[in-house]
């Protein structure tokens, strides 16, 4: 399968300028994209644009989030210098959460996401309903996953013999393959 060629806008991605996908730089790139890009810091980092916030008033605002994983979420950012934890000594202590100037300067990126996604949306959801429309052998190029029988032959023993053993990929490979 080939790829288009990129947008005359896109960045050139020539070896020269896009090092190897294990070089140090692209390594610390890919771990601070996956950290500002999950969900859960995404929606830290907009719920918290307006001020510092309590940990259960953010808890409260994020609809879905557990108590570990924003637990989780906010330890990271702040790791990463995006978000700052002030503790007031107060009986119970105070806790609260606010952006860095670091932070702030996440806010345009994230938003500029955001506004993209509100627009692309429809024409996402369309794609999708086509995709799915024509999911049934419309990917005839592409190897789809099945299931392989494994069978093994009793051993001269007193065991009893094994019976076949099906396989499959695991979700995650399906889910690549076929999408």
């Amino acid at each position: 399968m080939t790829l288009p060629d990129p947008p005359p806008t896109a960045p050139d991605h020539s070896p020269t300028i896009c090092p190897s996908a294990t070089s140090p730089h692209v390594v610390a790139v890919r771990e601070i994209l996956g950290r500002v890009g999950d969900k859960w810091s995404l929606m830290i980092v907009a719920n918290l644009r307006h001020g510092p916030v309590r940990f259960n008033e953010l808890k409260r605002r994020i609809q879905g989030v557990s108590q570990r994983m924003l637990t989780l979420s906010l330890k990271g950012l702040e790791r990463d210098g995006i978000v700052i934890r002030t503790v007031t000594p107060t009986v119970p202590p105070r806790v609260d959460y606010a952006l860095t100037p670091l932070g702030i300067s996440l806010l345009a990126p994230v938003f500029a996401l955001t506004t993209w996604v509100e627009g692309a949306r429809p024409a996402i959801e369309a794609a999708r309903a086509q995709f799915d429309l024509n999911r049934d052998g419309a990917h005839d190029d592409i190897a789809t996953p099945t299931k392989t029988t494994k069978t093994t032959t009793p051993k001269t023993t007193t065991s009893p013999p094994r019976q076949a053993m099906t396989t499959s990929r695991s979700a995650a490979a399906v889910q690549l393959t076929s999408g």
